[in-house]
């Protein structure tokens, strides 16, 4: 019996030549368990999203057919997304009243579904107050409370610590061992998730299914030609982009800088020709702090001096704060202002009063150096997530600032995309540019950063940067 049924599907969201996803025929047993992989924009959200019924007629055009037996749920990259109430056991039992279920059965349904995560809290513990971790396993309860019969994973650990991660995989891993659900993930941390599935499934960026079968027997078969195309095949080694020289010139220092309830106090600079990673665990602040050092946020204590300039930055003007600190937020779609993808990137160019001329040349040499010229007049909110990353990145490098502020850089990349990104980051460091990068990626820890300064942790951080000699 089979649980999902595709035959020749394809969407082409609104207002877009090219096709996000098609010709994909597919057929997945009742119980089953599919990671689904493909590089950046082959459809894998695309395809998940139709599955779980939030592909509305009217925001596109469909090909084929789609067929599921059975309730689906989705859990997303980002958890805030699908948390609706202030208390926690009402956010799972949100989704049990909607569908109608007798009272009667909705609490202990609940408390079924937060005991199978593993919620360490209490149902009275307030949203607001979970770690990312904790926020994803609550809103894996809330889907499973509806006993689906088809269960949608898109990255559920993109957004979270390693060991945040490791809780809501054990937390899936528990879920299905009590029951026959299918399952259709989508993850980059491909080794990591290898142990919920039976079966991979690789998307072909231009159509159709480029494999299909046991993960042993797809890697084995197709392993060096997905790895070269994008996919995070295990056992790829990726090659270290560490700066041969000392940093520079310090541009940026941070004096018992900290938010009220957000980032307890840190002291920090920041150079020329360094990549400073900033780690920790879900909740540290990391976020809060690149927004601070970006000039986006006004700290509650401490003082954060830039550039030789005696006001902070986040009291320079909007032109100044631009040419000099270029910021990438964690959620890309909440720095996009515009409609067309060439057009985000030439904001920044005109902001500054570049003619229309030198505009052009930023944005064509941007869409070029980031892969993103057949999407130059797409709208950003129709990106993939891999795609919109890059979007946001190529944003803050519009206007060519001396110190980029960037937060989970490589969410959502694929292989091929993910050591481009690493690789033009390592660039712009040997150029003489400074880098800080919030993330969880060891990976791309142990390849490009220079130094770690670790937050939330009992580790202390890396020395200063040293001034390059003259």
């Amino acid at each position: 019996m089979s649980s999902v049924v595709l035959r020749g599907f394809g969407w082409r969201h609104a207002g877009r030549r090219a096709w996000a996803v098609r010709d994909v025929d597919l057929e997945i047993a009742h119980g089953e368990r599919v990671l689904l992989l493909g590089p950046s924009g082959a459809g894998k959200s695309t395809l998940l999203a139709a599955l779980a019924g939030l592909l509305p007629g009217d925001s596109g055009e469909q090909a084929g057919l789609v067929k599921i037996d059975g309730p689906p749920g989705i859990v997303f990259q980002d958890p805030q997304t699908q948390l609706v109430m202030a208390r926690s056991g009402d956010d799972v039992a949100f989704g049990l009243e909607n569908r109608g279920v007798p009272a009667g059965q909705i609490w202990p349904r609940v408390s079924d579904a937060l005991d199978r995560v593993g919620f360490p809290y209490p149902i009275t513990r307030p949203t607001a107050a979970l770690s990312g971790g904790e926020a994803q396993r609550l809103a894996l309860a809330g889907v499973l409370a509806l006993r689906p019969g088809l269960l949608l994973l898109d990255e559920p650990t993109a957004n979270l610590d390693p060991d945040g991660a490791a809780l809501v995989r054990d937390a899936i891993a528990r879920s299905l061992d009590r029951t026959d659900t299918t399952l259709i993930l989508v993850e980059h941390r491909v080794a990591e998730a290898l142990p919920l599935v039976d079966r991979v499934v690789v998307l072909e960026p231009g159509g159709g299914i480029r494999a299909d079968g046991a993960p042993e027997v797809v890697f084995a078969a197709y392993g060096d030609r997905l790895a070269d195309e994008g996919v995070w095949v295990p056992g790829f080694h990726i090659p270290p982009r560490k700066s041969p020289n000392p940093p520079g010139e310090t541009l940026l220092t941070a004096e018992r800088v900290a938010v009220e309830r957000r980032l307890d106090p840190v002291s920090m600079a920041v150079a020329e020709g360094e990549v400073l990673a900033v780690t920790g665990p879900n909740g540290a602040g990391k976020s809060t702090l690149a927004l601070l050092l970006g000039g986006l946020l006004p700290p509650t204590a401490g003082r954060i001096d830039a550039f030789a300039d005696p006001r902070p930055p986040h009291k320079w003007r909007a032109s100044t704060l631009t040419a000099r600190i270029g910021s990438v937020f964690q959620n890309p779609e909440h720095q996009f202002v515009t409609a067309r993808v060439a057009d985000e990137l030439a904001v920044g160019p005109r902001r500054l009063g570049r003619t229309p001329a030198e505009i052009t040349t930023v944005v064509d040499g941007l869409l070029d150096r980031l892969r993103l010229t057949r999407l130059a007049g797409a709208n950003p909110y129709t990106l993939s997530g891999g795609e919109a990353r890059r979007l946001s990145v190529a944003t803050a490098l519009a206007t060519a600032p001396r110190l980029l502020v960037l937060d989970e850089p490589t969410f959502g990349q694929d292989r091929r995309t993910w050591i481009e990104m690493v690789t033009l980051l390592a660039t712009l460091r040997d150029e003489g540019h400074a880098v800080v990068a919030v993330t969880h990626d060891d990976d791309f820890v142990q390849a490009l950063a220079d130094r770690v300064f670790p937050l939330g942790s009992l580790r202390r951080p890396d020395p200063l940067p040293r001034r390059r000699p003259s």
